[in-house]
């Protein structure tokens, strides 16, 4: 039983040892496995953001010169238009024309009068 009891105590010596170096350090166990985590995420993101960051500059020049043609008359469509949601999507025609069609409006429904008999004469 003295035997079981010392090398439990070896054991637990070592981690011990272990887990205050690490809270020392600054990191728990829990931090530092998030920490690997995400050090993996990033390495396996890198390829797919590299080539985002070229897809942006070769986008780059063509939406500022974009914004710069087209951003005051689109704030002048937008200053017009009160309520986008009586509008359908844009529709591009064959032709190269835009046009943004009115969603058609739900019919009025009449209310309903209760039908009263016919009144009847008494001769």
């Amino acid at each position: 039983m003295k035997h079981l009891a010392g090398l439990a105590l070896l054991i637990c010596l070592p981690l011990s040892a272990q887990a205050q170096e690490e809270e020392e350090r600054g990191l728990s166990l829990m931090e530092r496995g998030a920490q690997m985590f995400m050090e993996g995420i990033m390495k396996e993101m890198a390829p797919a953001i590299d080539g985002l960051e070229d897809l942006a500059d070769q986008m780059g020049p063509a939406l500022r010169s974009f914004a710069k043609e087209m951003g005051p008359k689109l704030g002048e469509i937008l200053d017009e238009v009160e309520d986008w949601s009586v509008y359908e999507a844009p529709e591009i025609l064959p032709n190269g024309d835009i046009i943004i069609r009115r969603k058609p409006e739900p019919p009025l429904e009449e209310p309903e009068t209760p039908k009263e008999p016919a009144p009847q004469i008494d001769l």
